[in-house]
This record gives structure tokens, sequence and C-alpha cells, in this order.
């Protein structure tokens, strides 16, 4: 297993995020992006999102992006707080990983990290070490 930092930068190509720096939490279940805005339609009969979000931490740049929604999937936040939120799948290269991943979209305007990487995206893949940061570079 590759060892991680309690911090990371990672990609998620599929989507057009070269870099984005995440928070490794195994305090979570799921893994969580940042999207200020999200906006609903149909394709094909099918649930989508355009989503909007500011891919680096204190800058207002926006990115935005479209992906079929996965599912909708109640979420506790760390203060107890439940909120429904949409489910999407993509891929994530974080070193030699290179997995499809699912992330729960919410507003972290007010967080450090415009990500969040969860338990299940690194079970059987890494082990954390929480003395540690950036292990896969910068």
């Amino acid at each position: 297993m590759q060892v991680l930092g309690w911090k990371e930068w990672g990609s998620l190509p599929d989507i057009g995020i070269e870099r984005i720096h995440m928070k490794v939490d195994t305090g979570a279940k799921t893994s969580c992006l940042h999207a200020f805005k999200l906006e609903p339609f149909e394709r094909d009969g099918k649930a989508w999102l355009t989503i909007y979000m500011h891919p680096k931490q204190d800058s207002l740049q926006e990115h935005c992006f479209e992906a079929p929604v996965f599912e909708k999937r109640e979420v506790t936040d760390s203060g107890g707080h439940t909120e429904l939120r949409y489910v999407i799948r993509t891929r994530l290269v974080l070193g030699q990983f290179d997995h499809v991943v699912e992330l729960t979209l919410t507003n972290r305007d007010t967080m450090k990290f415009r990500m969040l990487l969860g338990r299940q995206a690194m079970r059987h893949h890494f082990t954390v070490d929480p003395a540690a940061a950036h292990l896969l570079g910068e």
C-alpha cells in the first residue's frame, strides 16, 4: 500500500481539474468535492448536473463542468448536520492510483480544502501517516 500524508495533491482529469489540494480524511466515509452552484438538467432521459466550483483555495477563479448524477445521498458532516447531496463518479489520479471514485458535492467555500479524500476511495490502496504531508509530491 502507498502511504499518504494528511494532505496531498491530486487530479480529476475527466472533469478538467489538473491539480487539486485535498485533505486526507479518515473520518469521512465518502470523498467530497467543493461546488458552490449546481444546475440539474436531463440528458437522454438521465439526470445530469452543471457544476460550478472554485478549484483553487483562496481564489474565486471558476471552473464549470457537467457530470451525470450517480445518486443522491444523505451525508452527515463533522458538525452533525445532515444534508442531502448529489453524488458523481469520476477518475481520481493520486500518485500511481488512477481509479473512479464517488464524490459528494457541497459548498466548501468556508473550508480550507476544496476536496476531502474519504475512506471508501482509500481502502485497499493507501495507509495514512498523519504526521506527513505531500508524500506524493507537490
